[in-house]
């Protein structure tokens, strides 16, 4: 257990300086949520004059729900890249032969992301109240609202490792990225589910991300989320993401 939280520790810290150093490690998962905000929530203003929409705290608190968990979906899917790179410049391949436990590697990674997306969210939370967003929940669907984000983005980022440990190549981004978008957007991402028809309504319904930005816009304006909805999903996500970054973390192993 030590030699997990010392790999942990080692790989989270590596990975914080270089994103804290190189603004190109920062900057894209801060620009994405805040041009989507700005476009989003500015932009599509009236669309909750819209007949049917009856979101209470107003269309900026809407769109705020979506891009927060953009904010933590793409924070964890941006450390792929990282990942892929350490792989191309040869780094990922001497940890692994130096790390005495490897799943460290991994659990360093996921921290690292995780302080980025925290950083992301915090700085798009002042953007929204200082824009007039409107908060009408309490204290605990405040901390809701952060564990579902951070709970999303290891799940983001187990996603991301899994596909760059096996590809090990820069090149690999749009296999990271596009799977992201789809299912980010193919969710209730402009008008809540009701107000959607066709096939855009179809395949929202049976998306998971669905619940969560469904819960995420409930904490923000203090309702009744579906507490054990979202467990469930963001249970289902954790283990599916893991088993997909453990067999990623043996493929690099056999690799060499």
């Amino acid at each position: 257990m030590k030699d997990f939280f010392n790999v942990t520790r080692a790989v989270a810290w590596r990975v914080i300086h270089l994103m804290t150093h190189n603004p190109a490690f920062l900057l894209p998962g801060i620009i994405f949520p805040l041009f989507f905000f700005t476009a989003f929530a500015g932009g599509l203003s009236n669309v909750e004059n819209v007949p049917g929409f009856d979101y209470p705290s107003g269309y900026t608190a809407f769109q705020f729900g979506f891009v927060l968990l953009q904010a933590a979906t793409f924070g964890g899917i941006f450390t792929g890249f990282t990942i892929a790179s350490d792989f191309e410049r040869g780094f990922a391949r001497r940890l692994l032969l130096a790390a005495p436990n490897r799943y460290g590697i991994l659990a360093g990674y996921a921290v690292a992301a995780a302080v980025r997306a925290l950083f992301t969210a915090t700085l798009l939370f002042t953007v929204a109240l200082l824009t007039g967003m409107q908060l009408d929940g309490g204290a605990m669907d405040l901390v809701g609202l952060v564990t579902l984000a951070a709970l999303l983005n290891v799940s983001a980022t187990l996603f991301s490792a899994g596909v760059a440990m096996r590809l090990r190549t820069l090149q690999a981004g749009p296999a990271m990225q596009m799977p992201a978008f789809l299912i980010l957007f193919l969710a209730p991402v402009y008008v809540p589910l009701d107000l959607l028809a066709g096939w855009v309504k179809s395949a929202a319904q049976v998306n998971p991300l669905t619940a969560l930005m469904d819960g995420t816009r409930d904490f923000i304006s203090g309702q009744d989320p579906d507490l054990l909805l979202i467990a469930g999903v963001l249970a289902a996500m954790l283990s599916v993401m893991g088993f997909w970054a453990v067999r990623g973390l043996r493929s690099a192993e056999t690799a060499g």
